[in-house]
C-alpha cells in the first residue's frame, strides 16, 4: 500500500510540474517581441487561395456593366409600352443610370478598397457632393445615347448584309455602357496627365528663369 500510495504521489507531483511548465510557457510567450511580417505576408493569408481570386479589374467591370443591363431590363423593356416617345425613355434611363452609378456603383468601388482612393482611377468623378451628382447624370445620359447611336449602326450594317437583327438586350446593353464608360474614364485620365505635365513643365521653367535671373 505504501508503494502504491508513494507511485499516485510522485505521478501526481510530475503532472503538477508539467502543468505549471505550460503555465509559464504561456505567460512567457506574451511578453517577447511580437514578430513583424511584410504586408504581402499577410495579404497572402487574408485573400486566401490566390488560384481562384478574382481580380479587383474584372470585379469592377462585371460591375459596371450589370448594373446598366439592370436599367435596360426594368425601364427599357419594362417601360416601354408606357413611353413611347424615344428620346423621353433615353432621358429617363440616362438619370437612372446616372442615379445608380453615383450612388450605388461608386459607393461599391469604394467599400472594395483596401486603403482611401484606392479605385479613384475607375471612377469617372470619384468625390462625393452635388457637383459630381449632377456630373455623373450628364455624362450618364451622354453614355445612354452614345449606346444608342452604336445599336443605330449595328441594325444599318445587319440590314445592309441581310442579316437578323434581334435589337437591344441587357447583357451587349450593359458591356456597351461599361466601354463607353471607361472610355470617358480614359480620356479624362489622358487630359488630366496632360494638365499635369504642363504644370510641371511651366513651373521648371520659371525655376529655370529665376536661377538665371539670379546668377
Amino acid at each position: 500500500m505504501k508503494n502504491k500510495d508513494q507511485n499516485n504521489q510522485e505521478a501526481a507531483s510530475v503532472n503538477y510540474d508539467l502543468k505549471s511548465e505550460a503555465v509559464e510557457e504561456l505567460l512567457k510567450a506574451g511578453t517577447g517581441d511580437t514578430p513583424q511580417y511584410s504586408k504581402e505576408e499577410l495579404e497572402k493569408y487574408r485573400s486566401g487561395n490566390k488560384k481562384f481570386r478574382i481580380p479587383d479589374s474584372v470585379k469592377i467591370l462585371f460591375i459596371k456593366a450589370w448594373f446598366p443591363g439592370a436599367v435596360c431590363f426594368f425601364f427599357l423593356w419594362g417601360l416601354s409600352a408606357y413611353v413611347s416617345n424615344l428620346w423621353d425613355m433615353l432621358f429617363v434611363m440616362g438619370i437612372v443610370h446616372g442615379m445608380i452609378s453615383d450612388l450605388l456603383v461608386n459607393n461599391i468601388i469604394r467599400y472594395m478598397e483596401k486603403f482611401p482612393g484606392q479605385f479613384e482611377d475607375w471612377m469617372l468623378f470619384p468625390k462625393k457632393g452635388m457637383a459630381s451628382f449632377v456630373l455623373n447624370l450628364v455624362f450618364s445620359c451622354l453614355i445612354i445615347y452614345c449606346v444608342y447611336y452604336v445599336y443605330n449602326v449595328i441594325g444599318m450594317i445587319a440590314n445592309s448584309l441581310g442579316l437578323v437583327y434581334y435589337g437591344v438586350e441587357p447583357i451587349m446593353f450593359g458591356v456597351f455602357c461599361m466601354a463607353f464608360d471607361m472610355l470617358f474614364i480614359g480620356v479624362k485620365r489622358l487630359l488630366v496627365s496632360i494638365f499635369r505635365d504642363a504644370r510641371t513643365a511651366a513651373r521648371s521653367g520659371g525655376d529655370q528663369n529665376r536661377d538665371e535671373t539670379s546668377t
